[in-house]
């Protein structure tokens, strides 16, 4: 096997079907000397200067990117086990712990059922470069794809472009998506979610790492029919739906759910007063879910720490107003505020915002 460990001159990002172009417009703002190199659907490279180096731990700083690192270059799959040993080859002595594989995205999340995950192709690749890797021994304990990195953990990764093709690259794990496959965590969904929402805040939550504790209260805004609401039910979180439509029997039938069968602009603030968190998911355009919410956590009498936020974007071309929603949002208060396009989100992303510390609001 090759000894090299030369750093790679190119960077690979994969993400939702149809956000290539945003995540283009990021880069070029953030990093303007990358130059595009290769795409397909849900992937592409770019060539770094020649004489420019980052880190293994780069942060890419993309709202729509859901995975980077470096690119090492393709490999033909004629035969899976041959092609396992070309990853390595191509991977060199660097000192992997974990090996993370996935397929590009076929579609965008929620169309004919689709929902990115790890597929059985991913794992019968995962397996065979597993069984390839020269030095087992570096390797982190168990035969477990779906087990997420540890903090400083070098990554072998491979995306599976086409059957008969794979991308390899690598990363060191630096944040709570790097350390999923793909960015992609594993959800275990009971047998019934009542909706895709359920799949958008297990996300969220493992995303943003909210520190509220069971037997939080929390505000959801567009809480019908009522997936989301189970999911934080079941972290033993008290949950006010707000919504003018109905809710699921499953979800009403929770002792520590209470529905207001209205809108968030019709209902009294002193609903908020003893609510610590807030989320909302409302199909608007992103200034009316941002008018609803100011409303809300600028009242005198509200004190929230903390929101997950899901702004609908209609067009693509509103995500250059993301850094303008972002400062909104910052302007209430918020001074630890993110975006990330989940992998369960559509055309849309989620914004996580905490106030830290949290200061109560004197008396009006």
């Amino acid at each position: 096997m090759p000894a090299s460990t030369q750093p790679s001159h190119f960077v690979f990002a994969t993400c939702q079907v149809g956000a290539e172009k945003a995540v283009k417009t990021e880069v070029a703002l953030r990093w303007p000397d990358f130059r595009f190199a290769y795409s397909r659907p849900g992937f592409l490279t770019f060539k770094l200067p020649e004489k420019q180096y980052l880190t293994p731990d780069f942060n890419l700083a993309s709202v729509f990117a859901r995975a980077w690192g470096f690119s090492l270059g393709k490999v033909s799959v004629e035969d899976r086990t041959t092609a396992a040993k070309t990853v390595w080859d191509l991977l060199g002595d660097r000192p992997v712990r974990q090996i993370h594989v996935w397929e590009r995205d076929r579609a965008e999340p929620g169309a004919h059922g689709f929902e990115p995950s790890i597929t059985p192709a991913a794992i019968a690749a995962y397996e065979a470069i597993r069984a390839a890797c020269p030095h087992p021994e570096r390797l982190a304990g168990g035969n477990h794809l779906q087990r997420p990195a540890s903090p400083g953990d070098w990554v072998a990764d491979c995306i599976l472009i086409e059957p008969i093709q794979w991308w390899v690259g690598f990363h060191r794990v630096r944040s709570v998506p790097t350390c999923w496959p793909g960015g992609i965590p594993t959800l275990d969904a009971p047998s019934e979610v009542v909706s895709r929402a359920w799949h958008k805040m297990e996300e969220a939550l493992r995303w943003s790492q909210l520190p509220a504790a069971a037997g939080a209260r929390f505000a959801e805004i567009g809480s019908s029919p009522g997936g989301a609401s189970l999911s934080l039910l079941a972290r033993g979180f008290e949950v006010i739906g707000i919504d003018p439509a109905e809710m699921a029997p499953k979800v009403l039938e929770n002792p520590k759910f209470r529905h207001i069968r209205r809108r968030a602009i019709e209902v009294p603030r002193r609903a908020f007063r003893k609510v610590r968190w807030l989320t909302a998911d409302m199909n608007v355009a992103p200034n009316f879910t941002l008018d609803a919410i100011e409303a809300i956590v600028i009242h005198p009498e509200v004190n929230i720490r903390g929101m997950l936020l899901t702004l609908k974007l209609p067009e693509w071309q509103l995500a250059s107003a993301i850094p303008a929603y972002l400062a909104r949002i910052r302007s209430w208060g918020f001074n630890l505020v993110r975006a990330r396009q989940l992998a369960h989100n559509r055309q849309e992303i989620c914004v996580a915002a905490l106030q830290r510390p949290f200061r109560r609001k004197p008396s009006a």
